[in-house]
């Protein structure tokens, strides 16, 4: 799993939603994380995936954004923000098994086939009563 730098990772502090206290309107507690794909250090096939991701926090520039607002605390938001963003990253770095396609068994093949045509008895038997 690629860990991130620091260093491409952008904070900016903004003031959280909700109901709130006193503090809610001077304490700027929320977090926005900012995070340019096509610029970051992240392996090319890495960076393909996540852009062909649909998540609705990729914007169409390739920079992901994460809003962290569950924690009073502006450094806990950070973490809960760098966590967030480290498992979307770590979603996409484990490659999907590939479907080998195959072939249905000759037995169940034929019990298929015959189940159609139990069916197609029970079924014939459902009709009109003819004296």
């Amino acid at each position: 799993m690629p860990t991130i730098p620091e260093a491409e990772i952008e904070f900016t502090a903004i003031r959280a939603q909700g109901a709130g206290g006193q503090n809610v309107n001077k304490v700027s507690s929320a977090i926005h994380l900012r995070f340019d794909i096509r610029a970051s250090s992240l392996p090319e096939h890495l960076k393909e995936r996540l852009l062909a991701l649909n998540d609705q926090r990729i914007t169409k520039e390739g920079v992901v954004i994460i809003k962290a607002q569950v924690h009073r605390s502006q450094e806990k938001n950070k973490d809960d923000a760098r966590e967030r963003l480290q498992e979307l990253v770590a979603s996409i770095a484990v490659l999907p098994r590939v479907r080998r396609p195959t072939k249905p068994t000759r037995s169940s093949q034929r019990k298929r086939v015959e189940t159609k045509v139990m069916r197609g008895q029970i079924k014939s038997t459902r009709g009109k009563v003819t004296e």
